[in-house]
């Protein structure tokens, strides 16, 4: 097959390669971009371990051919937040020991995000964050701390507490 030119933009930043027609987004984002932190597992969005944002949206990147996401905005683990400035998910997961192994946290956070995000000014129940996680697998966990960290997430949210000063104002 021939390869096609793609522009997709990852993280705010555009990238331009040479992507076989049948090359899904996750194949080009861990084999040709080398972003790492999308996961690859079931290969049939079972797992949703690679879980990005496209549009805000929340996809299986397994089944996305990298064709179908030009011209929209593609958000991985690596641009939702940096070390010196996590993202409240991010910081609610490690204050909440919601990482274990780590290997379905990317997924798992970004899944979060875009549910945080579709529901804007609501605090989920722990029920209602379940079956928003759902089909995000993890193998280490009865998923009690990640429901913690995303309801810990979405409370600070509403509060517009960091959540270090949640932290300071329990203490």
């Amino acid at each position: 097959m021939s390869r096609k030119l793609l522009e997709l933009t990852i993280n705010g930043e555009k990238h331009q390669l040479l992507a076989e027609p049948h090359w899904t987004l996750l194949q080009v984002l861990r084999g040709q971009i080398g972003m790492m932190g999308t996961k690859e597992n079931c290969l049939e969005a079972e797992c949703g371990v690679c879980t990005v944002l496209l549009d805000g949206h929340a996809v299986n990147s397994c089944l996305l051919l990298a064709g179908q996401a030009e011209g929209h905005e593609i958000t991985t683990i690596e641009g939702l937040g940096q070390p010196e400035n996590l993202d409240p998910l991010q910081a609610a997961f490690i204050a909440c020991g919601a990482v274990q192994c780590g290997y379905c946290i990317p997924g798992m956070i970004l899944t979060a995000k875009s549910y945080l995000d579709e529901n804007p000014g609501y605090v989920p129940s722990r029920q209602e964050i379940r079956e928003a996680i759902a089909g995000t697998l993890c193998r280490c966990t009865g998923y009690s701390k990640i429901v913690d960290a995303i309801s810990q997430a979405a409370q600070d949210r509403l509060t517009g507490n960091t959540l270090t000063e949640s932290k300071e104002t329990a203490a």
